[in-house]
């Protein structure tokens, strides 16, 4: 009974990959990521895209601050952020992201204020969406490593979040 359930989890992780591969918000990174993933670092896509997750949390939060400073005028700073986000975006595989960042840092050569605040808008968007997205797909990934009886990931996930409370 085990097997059938986490058969039928593994099949909705691949549904919920095709789907965010057909919308183009993964791309082949995100595979070549998982390639890296085995027994010895069971977690280890989580936690490198929980790293992303943080940092990008960061580059968002500046680039908010950037833009609705009325006095700001360095907009290499806001592409330098960009070039940053751009970046660990593409290393996680996150190609709708990387889009929106390459249309933001045109307008941010361009000196273009709205055209900045409404691709940092989008980029919002798109970055929610995701991090929805792969949370999801983790969480179908732990039922399925529940289901199919694994254990050194439980243990490895526990002792995870007894680290976040201290």
């Amino acid at each position: 009974m085990l097997g059938l359930a986490a058969e039928q989890l593994r099949a909705d992780m691949n549904r919920l990959l095709a789907l965010l591969f057909h919308q183009g918000v993964l791309d082949e990174q995100f595979l070549q990521l998982q390639q890296l993933q085995d027994e010895s670092s069971p977690n280890f896509v989580t936690e490198v895209v929980n790293i992303y997750f943080h940092e990008s949390e960061k580059l968002l939060r500046n680039l908010r601050a950037f833009l609705m400073d009325r006095e700001f005028s360095d907009y290499k700073k806001i592409g330098m952020h960009l070039n940053q986000f751009m970046g660990s975006s593409s290393s996680i595989g996150a190609k709708r992201v990387r889009n929106v960042c390459v249309a933001f840092r045109a307008a941010s050569e361009q000196n273009n204020r709205v055209g900045c605040l409404r691709a940092l808008d989008l980029l919002e968007h798109e970055y929610s969406y995701l991090k929805n997205k792969l949370h999801e797909l983790f969480q179908i990934e732990q039922q399925r490593v529940l289901a199919s009886g694994v254990r050194y990931p439980i243990q490895h996930i526990i002792n995870n979040n007894n680290n976040d409370a201290i």
